[in-house]
């Protein structure tokens, strides 16, 4: 009765959260800069049984291509170095990111397990820079490209209801300034934060993980919830607060083929940075062709209008059982997973929005 009672607790606060979220994110924003999909992957949550190594390797590749119909895609350049924001600068034109990530879990006890996600990140993106100034008003193209490990994130789990039916994981993480972000762009200036391989301070993540067997060894539900937090870097820039919402149902059909379907959440805070504000000129204005329009040239902390991102999506998928195929003793703690990330609503404030993404995995069990 006990368990039965902390288990409809918990699915409560989750659910409770997940309203509370949704309907107090009515707007969203995006920046120049790349977002990734975000996928439950119940290996990845869960804490691995003691002395028992969980690895998983996945790939990830997301899209930002499509101008959300009523905006422009027209957002503010942030030069870090000069410490200033230029509003109106860029005209983005797409961004592709992709990740290979690998996720070690190790169960120090039944209750008790650390995570290492080592991620190696690709990051392609494409612009038009300098508005109003560049080429008598019409900018410059401009194809920025980097690759290289990102952000290292160390998680410790804490599984405080390991029944045979049930589980609620709760995590502690840090995330390592390991990526660079002193990325230089083709005219030899450092490339805008939200584009670098990784974000130049320390950051924080707490977590949430429930999983319930609706039917034992048939069906079972999950729900993920997550919050980030990053701290200011050396540059002046602070990447907004984001949190994460997931949850979903697996159906086994055979020994070697599960089903999953799941809706994720995210939602990203305004990212911040101490500068001076400008902004492009337009056309019939002195400067236009020649400089940007100076707003205010105090250096001071200002919240940068296209960052964070509101996105909600359905991502169906299937796990297969590698042993089913492969007849080696190694294959029978194998498993091979697919996921597509299909948007339903996404608000990216006049920025490039993120679209069908993909994600692929394989995970091996070593005791």
């Amino acid at each position: 009765m006990n368990r039965r009672c902390c288990f409809a607790r918990t699915l409560g606060l989750l659910l409770m959260a997940l309203v509370v979220l949704v309907v107090s994110s009515n707007t969203g924003h995006a920046s120049c800069g790349s977002v990734t999909c975000f996928v439950v992957i119940g290996s990845q949550q869960q804490v691995s049984p003691q002395g028992l190594w969980t690895v998983n390797l996945f790939y990830n590749y997301t899209q930002q291509q499509t101008v959300l119909p009523g905006t422009t895609g027209i957002i503010p350049a942030v030069n870090v170095q000069g410490r200033q924001m230029v509003l109106n600068d860029h005209q983005e034109v797409s961004t592709i990111t992709q990740m290979l990530t690998l996720d070690l879990n190790y169960g120090i006890t039944d209750r008790l397990g650390i995570q290492v996600a080592i991620p190696y990140k690709t990051i392609v993106h494409h612009h038009v820079d300098s508005l109003g100034v560049d080429n008598d008003g019409a900018g410059t193209p401009t194809r920025f490209s980097d690759a290289g490990i990102g952000d290292i994130f160390i998680n410790g789990k804490y599984n405080w209801l390991p029944t045979l039916r049930s589980m609620v994981v709760t995590g502690i993480g840090v995330y390592l300034p390991t990526g660079n972000n002193q990325a230089a762009d083709p005219s030899g200036g450092i490339f805008e934060p939200t584009a670098q391989l990784g974000r130049g301070q320390f950051g924080l993540q707490g977590s949430l993980y429930q999983t319930y067997e609706l039917i034992p060894h048939r069906l079972n539900q999950f729900l993920s919830a997550s919050y980030r937090h990053t701290f200011k870097n050396n540059w002046g820039y602070q990447f907004g607060d984001q949190y994460d919402l997931g949850g979903g149902l697996n159906l086994v059909t055979t020994d070697w083929l599960v089903l999953s379907a799941q809706v994720n959440y995210r939602y990203m805070v305004h990212d911040t940075f101490s500068s001076s504000l400008a902004r492009a000129p337009l056309p019939g204005e002195p400067q236009f062709g020649v400089s940007d329009v100076v707003i205010d040239p105090r250096v001071m902390t200002r919240r940068v209008p296209t960052t964070g991102s509101s996105f909600t999506a359905i991502t169906p998928g299937f796990t297969l059982g590698v042993g089913q195929f492969v007849k080696y003793e190694w294959a029978q703690m194998t498993r091979f997973y697919v996921f597509a990330q299909v948007p339903v609503a996404r608000d990216f404030n006049g920025n490039l929005a993120q679209g069908v993404s993909y994600m692929g995995g394989i995970t091996q069990y070593f005791k």
